[in-house]
Protein backbone atom coordinates (compact mmCIF):
# COMPACT_ATOMS: atom_id res chain seq x y z
CA UNK A 1 0.00 0.00 0.00
CA UNK A 2 1.16 3.53 -0.78
CA UNK A 3 2.71 5.01 2.43
CA UNK A 4 0.67 8.24 2.22
CA UNK A 5 -2.55 6.27 1.81
CA UNK A 6 -1.62 3.98 4.68
CA UNK A 7 -0.89 6.97 6.93
CA UNK A 8 -4.25 8.50 6.07
CA UNK A 9 -6.04 5.20 6.65
CA UNK A 10 -4.49 4.84 10.09
CA UNK A 11 -5.49 8.37 11.12
CA UNK A 12 -9.10 8.20 9.95
CA UNK A 13 -11.84 7.51 12.53
CA UNK A 14 -13.23 4.83 10.19
CA UNK A 15 -12.22 1.17 10.25
CA UNK A 16 -10.74 -0.34 7.07
CA UNK A 17 -9.68 -3.87 6.13
CA UNK A 18 -8.54 -5.39 2.83
CA UNK A 19 -9.26 -9.02 1.92
CA UNK A 20 -8.01 -11.12 -0.95
CA UNK A 21 -10.53 -12.76 -3.37
CA UNK A 22 -10.85 -15.77 -1.02
CA UNK A 23 -11.70 -13.52 1.93
CA UNK A 24 -8.33 -13.72 3.72
CA UNK A 25 -7.32 -10.56 5.62
CA UNK A 26 -4.31 -8.87 4.00
CA UNK A 27 -4.34 -5.57 5.89
CA UNK A 28 -6.40 -3.57 8.38
CA UNK A 29 -5.98 -0.38 10.37
CA UNK A 30 -6.00 -0.13 14.14
CA UNK A 31 -9.48 1.35 14.23
CA UNK A 32 -10.93 -1.71 12.47
CA UNK A 33 -9.30 -3.99 15.04
CA UNK A 34 -10.76 -1.90 17.87
CA UNK A 35 -14.25 -1.94 16.39
CA UNK A 36 -14.50 -5.59 15.24
CA UNK A 37 -11.97 -7.36 17.43
CA UNK A 38 -8.44 -8.54 16.68
CA UNK A 39 -9.51 -12.21 16.42
CA UNK A 40 -11.81 -11.42 13.52
CA UNK A 41 -9.02 -9.69 11.57
CA UNK A 42 -5.99 -11.96 11.89
CA UNK A 43 -3.64 -11.27 8.98
CA UNK A 44 -3.59 -14.20 6.56
CA UNK A 45 -6.67 -15.82 8.04
CA UNK A 46 -10.17 -15.78 6.55
CA UNK A 47 -12.46 -13.12 7.90
CA UNK A 48 -13.81 -14.83 11.02
CA UNK A 49 -17.18 -13.19 11.45
CA UNK A 50 -19.34 -10.14 10.89
CA UNK A 51 -21.73 -9.67 13.81
CA UNK A 52 -25.31 -9.98 12.64
CA UNK A 53 -24.42 -11.94 9.49
CA UNK A 54 -24.82 -15.72 9.43
CA UNK A 55 -21.58 -17.65 8.87
CA UNK A 56 -23.00 -19.46 5.85
CA UNK A 57 -24.14 -16.15 4.31
CA UNK A 58 -20.69 -14.62 4.80
CA UNK A 59 -19.01 -17.70 3.28
CA UNK A 60 -21.38 -17.61 0.29
CA UNK A 61 -20.62 -13.95 -0.33
CA UNK A 62 -16.86 -14.38 -0.10
CA UNK A 63 -16.95 -17.49 -2.25
CA UNK A 64 -18.97 -15.73 -4.89
CA UNK A 65 -21.96 -18.04 -4.51
CA UNK A 66 -24.14 -15.13 -3.42
CA UNK A 67 -24.46 -12.51 -6.12
CA UNK A 68 -24.94 -9.48 -3.88
CA UNK A 69 -22.27 -8.37 -1.43
CA UNK A 70 -23.15 -7.64 2.17
CA UNK A 71 -23.81 -3.88 2.18
CA UNK A 72 -24.63 -1.57 5.08
CA UNK A 73 -25.47 -4.36 7.50
CA UNK A 74 -25.57 -3.44 11.16
CA UNK A 75 -23.67 -5.34 13.88
CA UNK A 76 -22.18 -4.83 17.32
CA UNK A 77 -18.53 -4.37 18.19
CA UNK A 78 -16.91 -7.58 19.48
CA UNK A 79 -15.15 -5.55 22.16
CA UNK A 80 -16.94 -5.77 25.48
CA UNK A 81 -18.83 -2.55 26.02
CA UNK A 82 -17.67 -1.26 22.66
CA UNK A 83 -19.87 0.88 20.40
CA UNK A 84 -22.23 -0.51 17.82
CA UNK A 85 -20.89 -0.36 14.27
CA UNK A 86 -22.19 -0.32 10.72
CA UNK A 87 -20.12 -2.01 8.05
CA UNK A 88 -19.91 -2.18 4.30
CA UNK A 89 -18.35 -5.13 2.43
CA UNK A 90 -17.74 -4.52 -1.27
CA UNK A 91 -15.85 -6.33 -4.01
CA UNK A 92 -13.22 -4.35 -5.92
CA UNK A 93 -11.24 -5.12 -9.04
CA UNK A 94 -8.63 -2.85 -10.56
CA UNK A 95 -6.15 -4.23 -13.08
CA UNK A 96 -4.36 -7.20 -11.58
CA UNK A 97 -5.65 -6.36 -8.09
CA UNK A 98 -8.88 -7.85 -6.82
CA UNK A 99 -10.45 -8.59 -3.49
CA UNK A 100 -12.74 -7.08 -0.87
CA UNK A 101 -12.90 -3.81 1.07
CA UNK A 102 -14.48 -3.80 4.51
CA UNK A 103 -15.44 -0.37 5.91
CA UNK A 104 -16.64 0.06 9.50
CA UNK A 105 -18.33 3.20 10.85
CA UNK A 106 -19.64 3.96 14.34
CA UNK A 107 -23.34 3.25 14.48
CA UNK A 108 -25.57 6.12 15.48
CA UNK A 109 -28.06 5.62 18.28
CA UNK A 110 -31.74 6.08 17.52
CA UNK A 111 -31.73 9.72 18.64
CA UNK A 112 -28.44 10.47 16.91
CA UNK A 113 -29.66 8.83 13.72
CA UNK A 114 -32.88 10.87 13.82
CA UNK A 115 -30.95 14.08 14.34
CA UNK A 116 -28.57 13.21 11.52
CA UNK A 117 -31.56 12.59 9.27
CA UNK A 118 -33.04 15.96 10.16
CA UNK A 119 -29.77 17.75 9.46
CA UNK A 120 -29.31 16.04 6.10
CA UNK A 121 -32.91 16.77 5.16
CA UNK A 122 -32.25 20.42 6.03
CA UNK A 123 -29.18 20.30 3.80
CA UNK A 124 -31.27 18.96 0.92
CA UNK A 125 -34.18 21.39 1.31
CA UNK A 126 -32.21 24.58 2.03
CA UNK A 127 -32.87 27.38 -0.46
CA UNK A 128 -29.21 28.41 -0.16
CA UNK A 129 -26.45 26.64 -2.06
CA UNK A 130 -24.59 24.29 0.30
CA UNK A 131 -21.47 22.22 -0.23
CA UNK A 132 -19.42 19.77 1.83
CA UNK A 133 -15.74 19.19 1.08
CA UNK A 134 -13.04 17.06 2.64
CA UNK A 135 -10.16 18.73 4.48
CA UNK A 136 -8.32 19.16 1.18
CA UNK A 137 -11.21 21.13 -0.37
CA UNK A 138 -12.54 18.39 -2.66
CA UNK A 139 -16.34 18.36 -3.00
CA UNK A 140 -18.08 15.42 -1.34
CA UNK A 141 -21.67 16.62 -1.72
CA UNK A 142 -23.77 19.57 -2.88
CA UNK A 143 -27.46 20.20 -2.30
CA UNK A 144 -30.22 20.76 -4.91
CA UNK A 145 -30.07 24.55 -4.40
CA UNK A 146 -26.40 24.46 -5.47
CA UNK A 147 -27.43 22.57 -8.62
CA UNK A 148 -30.24 25.05 -9.32
CA UNK A 149 -28.22 28.23 -8.75
CA UNK A 150 -25.03 27.22 -10.54
CA UNK A 151 -26.43 24.83 -13.16
CA UNK A 152 -24.10 21.90 -12.37
CA UNK A 153 -25.45 18.48 -11.40
CA UNK A 154 -24.38 16.80 -8.17
CA UNK A 155 -22.55 14.10 -10.15
CA UNK A 156 -20.54 16.76 -12.00
CA UNK A 157 -19.51 18.44 -8.74
CA UNK A 158 -18.39 15.49 -6.60
CA UNK A 159 -14.63 15.02 -6.80
CA UNK A 160 -14.01 18.54 -8.09
CA UNK A 161 -13.10 21.71 -6.20
CA UNK A 162 -15.46 24.64 -5.46
CA UNK A 163 -13.33 26.90 -7.68
CA UNK A 164 -15.36 25.44 -10.58
CA UNK A 165 -17.80 28.32 -9.86
CA UNK A 166 -15.13 30.91 -9.08
CA UNK A 167 -15.33 34.21 -10.98
CA UNK A 168 -12.30 36.17 -12.13
CA UNK A 169 -13.99 39.26 -10.67
CA UNK A 170 -13.18 38.14 -7.11
CA UNK A 171 -9.70 39.30 -6.14
CA UNK A 172 -7.19 36.54 -5.21
CA UNK A 173 -6.46 38.20 -1.87
CA UNK A 174 -10.05 37.45 -0.81
CA UNK A 175 -9.34 33.72 -1.06
CA UNK A 176 -5.95 34.16 0.63
CA UNK A 177 -7.72 35.73 3.61
CA UNK A 178 -10.39 33.01 3.54
CA UNK A 179 -7.85 30.19 3.85
CA UNK A 180 -5.89 32.08 6.51
CA UNK A 181 -9.05 32.22 8.65
CA UNK A 182 -10.07 28.62 7.94
CA UNK A 183 -6.62 27.25 8.83
CA UNK A 184 -6.35 29.39 11.97
CA UNK A 185 -7.00 26.95 14.88
CA UNK A 186 -8.42 29.80 16.96
CA UNK A 187 -10.97 30.73 14.28
CA UNK A 188 -11.82 28.04 11.73
CA UNK A 189 -14.49 29.96 9.85
CA UNK A 190 -14.80 32.71 7.24
CA UNK A 191 -17.63 34.82 5.81
CA UNK A 192 -17.67 37.42 3.07
CA UNK A 193 -19.12 38.50 -0.27
CA UNK A 194 -17.62 37.00 -3.40
CA UNK A 195 -18.56 36.92 -7.07
CA UNK A 196 -19.24 33.45 -8.46
CA UNK A 197 -20.11 32.35 -11.97
CA UNK A 198 -22.75 29.80 -12.98
CA UNK A 199 -22.51 27.28 -15.79
CA UNK A 200 -23.95 29.72 -18.32
CA UNK A 201 -21.28 32.30 -17.50
CA UNK A 202 -23.58 34.61 -15.55
CA UNK A 203 -21.98 36.43 -12.63
CA UNK A 204 -23.66 35.77 -9.27
CA UNK A 205 -22.81 37.79 -6.15
CA UNK A 206 -23.07 35.58 -3.06
CA UNK A 207 -22.57 35.88 0.69
CA UNK A 208 -20.34 32.87 1.34
CA UNK A 209 -19.80 31.34 4.78
CA UNK A 210 -17.38 28.43 5.25
CA UNK A 211 -16.92 26.57 8.52
CA UNK A 212 -14.31 23.97 9.41
CA UNK A 213 -15.75 20.72 10.85
CA UNK A 214 -13.47 19.27 13.53
CA UNK A 215 -13.30 15.85 15.18
CA UNK A 216 -12.97 15.11 18.89
CA UNK A 217 -9.21 15.71 18.71
CA UNK A 218 -9.73 19.18 17.24
CA UNK A 219 -8.51 18.22 13.76
CA UNK A 220 -10.31 19.59 10.71
CA UNK A 221 -11.97 16.77 8.77
CA UNK A 222 -14.38 18.63 6.49
CA UNK A 223 -15.57 22.07 5.42
CA UNK A 224 -19.18 23.15 5.05
CA UNK A 225 -19.99 26.12 2.80
CA UNK A 226 -23.26 28.03 2.56
CA UNK A 227 -23.76 30.57 -0.26
CA UNK A 228 -26.65 33.05 -0.15
CA UNK A 229 -27.41 34.22 -3.68
CA UNK A 230 -27.52 38.05 -3.68
CA UNK A 231 -28.51 38.48 -7.35
CA UNK A 232 -32.15 39.44 -6.69
CA UNK A 233 -31.16 41.60 -3.73
CA UNK A 234 -28.75 43.56 -5.91
CA UNK A 235 -31.51 44.15 -8.49
CA UNK A 236 -33.85 45.46 -5.77
CA UNK A 237 -31.13 47.71 -4.37
CA UNK A 238 -30.50 49.16 -7.82
CA UNK A 239 -34.21 49.70 -8.45
CA UNK A 240 -34.62 51.41 -5.06
CA UNK A 241 -31.57 53.60 -5.62
CA UNK A 242 -32.71 54.67 -9.11
CA UNK A 243 -35.52 57.05 -7.97
CA UNK A 244 -33.19 58.67 -5.42
CA UNK A 245 -30.52 59.15 -8.07
CA UNK A 246 -33.03 60.69 -10.48
CA UNK A 247 -34.37 62.97 -7.74
CA UNK A 248 -30.84 64.25 -7.06
CA UNK A 249 -30.25 64.78 -10.78
CA UNK A 250 -33.58 66.60 -10.95
CA UNK A 251 -32.58 69.03 -8.21
CA UNK A 252 -29.26 69.66 -9.95
CA UNK A 253 -30.99 70.07 -13.32
CA UNK A 254 -33.41 72.64 -11.93
CA UNK A 255 -30.58 74.71 -10.50
CA UNK A 256 -28.55 74.51 -13.70
CA UNK A 257 -31.58 75.40 -15.84
CA UNK A 258 -32.33 78.54 -13.85
CA UNK A 259 -28.67 79.61 -13.99
CA UNK A 260 -28.55 79.10 -17.78
CA UNK A 261 -31.85 80.88 -18.46
CA UNK A 262 -30.47 84.31 -17.55
CA UNK A 263 -27.46 84.36 -19.91
CA UNK A 264 -29.62 82.83 -22.67
CA UNK A 265 -32.14 85.64 -22.27
CA UNK A 266 -29.34 88.21 -22.37
CA UNK A 267 -27.88 86.69 -25.54
CA UNK A 268 -31.32 86.77 -27.17
CA UNK A 269 -31.83 90.45 -26.20
CA UNK A 270 -28.43 91.48 -27.54
CA UNK A 271 -29.03 89.54 -30.75
CA UNK A 272 -32.38 91.22 -31.34
CA UNK A 273 -30.86 94.63 -30.59
CA UNK A 274 -28.14 94.10 -33.21
CA UNK A 275 -30.68 92.72 -35.70
CA UNK A 276 -32.68 95.97 -35.56
CA UNK A 277 -29.58 97.95 -36.60
CA UNK A 278 -28.10 95.50 -39.08
CA UNK A 279 -28.74 95.95 -42.82
CA UNK A 280 -26.09 93.60 -44.25
CA UNK A 281 -27.72 90.30 -45.36
CA UNK A 282 -24.69 88.25 -44.28
CA UNK A 283 -24.83 89.79 -40.81
CA UNK A 284 -28.55 89.15 -40.49
CA UNK A 285 -28.09 85.47 -41.51
CA UNK A 286 -25.45 85.05 -38.79
CA UNK A 287 -27.83 86.61 -36.26
CA UNK A 288 -30.57 84.18 -37.36
CA UNK A 289 -28.16 81.30 -36.68
CA UNK A 290 -27.48 82.67 -33.18
CA UNK A 291 -31.22 83.01 -32.52
CA UNK A 292 -31.85 79.44 -33.70
CA UNK A 293 -29.13 78.02 -31.45
CA UNK A 294 -30.36 80.01 -28.46
CA UNK A 295 -33.88 78.68 -29.03
CA UNK A 296 -32.50 75.12 -29.11
CA UNK A 297 -30.68 75.74 -25.84
CA UNK A 298 -33.84 77.20 -24.33
CA UNK A 299 -35.76 74.09 -25.39
CA UNK A 300 -33.27 71.92 -23.49
CA UNK A 301 -33.56 74.18 -20.46
CA UNK A 302 -37.37 73.85 -20.53
CA UNK A 303 -36.90 70.07 -20.70
CA UNK A 304 -34.66 70.18 -17.65
CA UNK A 305 -37.25 72.17 -15.76
CA UNK A 306 -39.97 69.73 -16.82
CA UNK A 307 -37.79 66.84 -15.63
CA UNK A 308 -37.23 68.53 -12.29
CA UNK A 309 -41.05 68.79 -11.90
CA UNK A 310 -40.89 71.91 -9.76
CA UNK A 311 -44.56 72.68 -10.54
CA UNK A 312 -47.15 70.66 -8.65
CA UNK A 313 -49.64 68.69 -10.79
CA UNK A 314 -53.36 69.31 -10.50
CA UNK A 315 -54.98 66.01 -9.56
CA UNK A 316 -58.52 65.41 -10.77
CA UNK A 317 -60.58 62.22 -11.28
CA UNK A 318 -59.75 60.71 -14.69
CA UNK A 319 -60.43 57.59 -16.69
CA UNK A 320 -57.16 55.96 -17.82
CA UNK A 321 -58.82 54.75 -21.02
CA UNK A 322 -59.99 58.27 -21.92
CA UNK A 323 -56.50 59.69 -21.28
CA UNK A 324 -55.05 57.18 -23.76
CA UNK A 325 -57.78 57.82 -26.35
CA UNK A 326 -57.14 61.57 -26.10
CA UNK A 327 -53.40 60.95 -26.53
CA UNK A 328 -53.99 58.86 -29.64
CA UNK A 329 -56.27 61.58 -31.03
CA UNK A 330 -53.66 64.20 -30.25
CA UNK A 331 -51.24 62.37 -32.57
CA UNK A 332 -53.81 61.88 -35.32
CA UNK A 333 -51.78 63.96 -37.77
CA UNK A 334 -48.68 61.80 -37.31
CA UNK A 335 -50.38 58.60 -38.42
CA UNK A 336 -49.01 56.84 -41.46
CA UNK A 337 -50.67 54.21 -43.64
CA UNK A 338 -47.51 52.11 -43.15
CA UNK A 339 -48.05 51.94 -39.38
CA UNK A 340 -50.88 49.83 -37.98
CA UNK A 341 -52.26 51.12 -34.67
CA UNK A 342 -54.03 48.49 -32.55
CA UNK A 343 -56.00 49.77 -29.57
CA UNK A 344 -56.97 47.34 -26.81
CA UNK A 345 -58.71 49.58 -24.28
CA UNK A 346 -60.92 48.26 -21.50
CA UNK A 347 -64.60 49.06 -22.04
CA UNK A 348 -65.23 49.74 -18.36
CA UNK A 349 -63.77 52.90 -16.79
CA UNK A 350 -60.47 52.69 -14.95
CA UNK A 351 -60.71 55.61 -12.48
CA UNK A 352 -57.43 57.27 -11.51
CA UNK A 353 -56.37 60.58 -9.99
CA UNK A 354 -53.97 62.63 -12.04
CA UNK A 355 -53.05 65.70 -14.03
CA UNK A 356 -54.61 65.19 -17.45
CA UNK A 357 -52.06 67.25 -19.35
CA UNK A 358 -49.07 65.57 -17.76
CA UNK A 359 -50.42 62.05 -18.31
CA UNK A 360 -51.21 62.83 -21.96
CA UNK A 361 -47.61 64.05 -22.22
CA UNK A 362 -46.39 60.66 -20.96
CA UNK A 363 -48.53 58.60 -23.35
CA UNK A 364 -47.84 60.77 -26.41
CA UNK A 365 -44.11 60.58 -25.68
CA UNK A 366 -44.27 56.77 -25.62
CA UNK A 367 -46.28 56.62 -28.85
CA UNK A 368 -43.92 59.10 -30.52
CA UNK A 369 -40.95 56.92 -29.50
CA UNK A 370 -42.73 53.89 -30.98
CA UNK A 371 -43.17 55.74 -34.30
CA UNK A 372 -39.49 56.70 -34.30
CA UNK A 373 -38.43 53.12 -33.52
CA UNK A 374 -40.46 51.71 -36.42
CA UNK A 375 -39.11 54.25 -38.88
CA UNK A 376 -40.07 54.59 -42.52
CA UNK A 377 -40.25 50.83 -43.07
CA UNK A 378 -43.58 50.71 -41.25
CA UNK A 379 -44.85 48.26 -38.68
CA UNK A 380 -47.28 47.92 -35.81
CA UNK A 381 -47.95 49.77 -32.55
CA UNK A 382 -50.19 48.14 -29.96
CA UNK A 383 -51.65 50.33 -27.20
CA UNK A 384 -53.31 48.45 -24.38
CA UNK A 385 -55.21 49.68 -21.32
CA UNK A 386 -56.45 47.21 -18.70
CA UNK A 387 -56.88 46.83 -14.97
CA UNK A 388 -55.45 44.13 -12.74
CA UNK A 389 -57.61 44.84 -9.70
CA UNK A 390 -55.24 47.38 -8.18
CA UNK A 391 -53.58 49.34 -10.99
CA UNK A 392 -54.52 50.77 -14.35
CA UNK A 393 -51.93 49.32 -16.74
CA UNK A 394 -51.06 51.19 -19.95
CA UNK A 395 -48.83 49.31 -22.39
CA UNK A 396 -47.26 50.66 -25.59
CA UNK A 397 -45.52 48.01 -27.71
CA UNK A 398 -43.93 48.45 -31.13
CA UNK A 399 -42.55 46.13 -33.80
CA UNK A 400 -39.25 48.00 -34.07
CA UNK A 401 -35.75 46.64 -33.43
CA UNK A 402 -36.13 46.70 -29.64
CA UNK A 403 -33.86 48.18 -26.98
CA UNK A 404 -30.20 47.10 -26.68
CA UNK A 405 -29.80 45.17 -23.40
CA UNK A 406 -27.00 47.46 -22.25
CA UNK A 407 -29.30 50.49 -22.68
CA UNK A 408 -32.23 49.18 -20.60
CA UNK A 409 -30.85 50.23 -17.17
CA UNK A 410 -30.22 53.80 -18.38
CA UNK A 411 -33.35 54.64 -20.42
CA UNK A 412 -34.85 56.95 -17.81
CA UNK A 413 -31.67 58.87 -17.04
CA UNK A 414 -31.46 62.46 -18.33
CA UNK A 415 -29.64 62.96 -21.64
CA UNK A 416 -29.46 59.21 -22.34
CA UNK A 417 -30.87 58.37 -25.76
CA UNK A 418 -30.68 55.52 -28.25
CA UNK A 419 -31.68 57.83 -31.12
CA UNK A 420 -29.13 59.08 -33.69
CA UNK A 421 -27.27 62.28 -32.87
CA UNK A 422 -29.45 65.33 -33.29
CA UNK A 423 -32.70 63.32 -33.17
CA UNK A 424 -33.40 63.58 -29.46
CA UNK A 425 -32.34 65.35 -26.27
CA UNK A 426 -32.56 62.30 -24.03
CA UNK A 427 -35.03 64.02 -21.70
CA UNK A 428 -38.37 62.59 -22.86
CA UNK A 429 -38.35 59.34 -20.87
CA UNK A 430 -36.70 61.03 -17.88
CA UNK A 431 -39.59 63.53 -17.83
CA UNK A 432 -42.11 60.67 -18.09
CA UNK A 433 -40.45 58.99 -15.13
CA UNK A 434 -40.63 62.21 -13.08
CA UNK A 435 -44.31 62.73 -13.92
CA UNK A 436 -45.23 59.18 -12.95
CA UNK A 437 -43.35 59.44 -9.66
CA UNK A 438 -45.51 62.42 -8.68
CA UNK A 439 -48.57 60.30 -9.61
CA UNK A 440 -47.36 57.39 -7.43
CA UNK A 441 -47.02 55.32 -10.58
CA UNK A 442 -44.25 53.39 -12.29
CA UNK A 443 -42.85 52.90 -15.79
CA UNK A 444 -40.92 49.88 -17.00
CA UNK A 445 -39.22 49.09 -20.31
CA UNK A 446 -38.59 45.61 -21.71
CA UNK A 447 -38.19 43.88 -25.05
CA UNK A 448 -41.10 41.83 -26.34
CA UNK A 449 -40.74 38.05 -26.83
CA UNK A 450 -41.00 38.53 -30.59
CA UNK A 451 -38.91 41.71 -30.72
CA UNK A 452 -39.75 45.37 -30.37
CA UNK A 453 -39.85 47.60 -27.30
CA UNK A 454 -42.58 47.35 -24.65
CA UNK A 455 -43.27 50.20 -22.20
CA UNK A 456 -45.60 49.50 -19.27
CA UNK A 457 -47.08 52.32 -17.17
CA UNK A 458 -48.89 51.55 -13.91
CA UNK A 459 -51.13 54.03 -12.10
CA UNK A 460 -53.06 53.24 -8.92
CA UNK A 461 -56.82 53.12 -9.35
CA UNK A 462 -58.81 55.68 -7.40
CA UNK A 463 -61.35 53.28 -5.86
CA UNK A 464 -61.40 49.60 -4.94
CA UNK A 465 -62.17 47.43 -7.93
CA UNK A 466 -63.67 43.95 -8.12
CA UNK A 467 -61.20 41.08 -8.33
CA UNK A 468 -60.21 39.90 -11.76
CA UNK A 469 -58.79 41.71 -14.77
CA UNK A 470 -60.89 43.89 -16.98
CA UNK A 471 -61.47 42.68 -20.51
CA UNK A 472 -60.16 45.04 -23.18
CA UNK A 473 -61.75 45.31 -26.57
CA UNK A 474 -59.47 45.18 -29.60
CA UNK A 475 -59.84 47.42 -32.56
CA UNK A 476 -57.57 48.47 -35.43
CA UNK A 477 -57.08 52.12 -36.24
Amino acid sequence: MDPSVETLAFRTPLGFALLDPQGRVTWHNARASEMLGADALAIGAPLAKLPGVRDDELRDVLAGRQALPVVRRRGTSARAGGPAVDYDLRRYSEGASAGWVLTLTPHLSGDDEARAGIFYESFLTSTNAMEVTDRHGVLLDVNPAFERIYGYSRAECIGRRPNMVRSRHTRPEVYDRMWADLLDPAKGHWSGEVMNRDRRGHERPVLLTITAVKNAEGETTHYVGVAVDLSERRKWEQSLAHPDRLASIGQLAAGVAHEINTPLANVMLVTESIRRRATDPWMRSRLDTITSQVENAAKIVRGLLDFARRSEPTFVPLDAGEVVRDSIGFLQGKRSPDVEIVERIADEPLPILGDRGQLIQVVTNLINNAYDAIGEAGGRIEIRVEGDGRDAVITVADSGPGIPPEALPHLFEPFFTTKPEGKGTGLGLAICHGILMTHHGTIRATNGPEGGAVFEVRLPVRVARPAGPSAPTERNS
